[in-house]
């Protein structure tokens, strides 16, 4: 349950201005998890998530881009999340299980690998966009590596 929690937390805060622990408890009571406010300052906390201003005086929830390693956290949404991929040239298209494909896509931004350009997400697929063929089959390379052991 923590896991998918924390899944729809980066989905939330990827799609939403959220400013507040109460708005992200919402939020998350709204999409069928039943959480308090004190779960929500855990799970904050677990998945490293700071505030970044927008528009002048309002802030918002963001994953906190790691210099070095990947975390635990992100590595278990993709490992959770993933079915599988394929490639058309630099397109690298995920598939993922039904509604983790924006907390997939999420945590392969979070990893902040220079090859990835950027992704959209629907319910189950991602669409990367990737810097050039031989890097798409160096990211699919190193999806396999988390996806089989973790790193």
């Amino acid at each position: 349950m923590k896991v998918s929690r924390h899944a729809k937390i980066i989905e939330l805060i990827s799609q939403y201005d959220i400013e507040t622990q109460e708005e992200l408890a919402e939020y998350l009571n709204n999409a069928g998890f039943k959480v308090t406010q004190a779960t929500v300052s855990r799970d904050i906390r677990d998945l490293k998530l700071t505030k970044v201003s927008v528009d002048g005086g309002r802030q918002k929830y963001i994953v906190h881009r790691q210099e070095e390693g990947i975390s635990e956290k992100y590595i278990r949404v993709l490992k959770d999340g993933y079915l599988s991929m394929d490639k058309a040239q630099n397109i690298l298209v995920i598939k993922t299980v039904s509604g983790m494909a924006m907390a997939v896509a999420a945590a392969l931004d979070a990893m902040n690998w220079n090859e990835v350009v950027g992704c959209i997400a629907g319910d189950d697929t991602i669409m990367c966009a990737i810097r050039s063929a031989e890097d798409t089959e160096a990211v699919m390379e190193k999806i396999r590596k988390i996806v089989s052991k973790g790193i």
